[in-house]
């Protein structure tokens, strides 16, 4: 049974809000990859969409596009999600997550992409 955190933010109003699904809202989202639209009425909040932008698994390993799958690889990194530069030029092999969401994700980040009538705080 799949649970998530899922971390909302509004770049219209800079305000981020989180919420927490189970059961079947959390299970709509397995097999959905970084920088897809998803409906609100998946996740319980109604005639909203959403665009997914990252997320962590339970161990606090990233989420990263371009990497296909949902399981964990080391990849040599130069920049982007996973690996912060102390050096120009500087690489590094780090162990990141691939672009799909499945049971082991434990947050997922999500941005609104259409805003409906009610306030998102209200909502959630």
């Amino acid at each position: 049974m799949a649970e998530f955190k899922l971390v909302i933010s509004n770049p219209k109003n800079g305000e981020t809000y989180q919420k927490n699904v189970s059961e079947a809202n959390a299970n709509s989202l397995i097999a959905k990859k970084l920088g897809q639209e998803i409906e609100g009425e998946k996740i319980g909040i109604s005639n909203y969409s959403f665009k997914i932008v990252g997320g962590t698994d339970s161990d606090g390993f990233p989420m990263r596009p371009g990497i296909e799958g949902s399981q964990r690889r080391k990849v040599l990194l130069t920049q982007g999600p996973g690996f912060n530069s102390k050096r120009k030029g500087e690489r590094r092999k780090k162990s990141v997550r691939g672009n799909e969401i499945s049971e082991s994700i434990t947050q997922i980040n999500l941005v609104v992409t259409n805003e409906g009538e009610e306030e998102l705080e209200e909502l959630i």
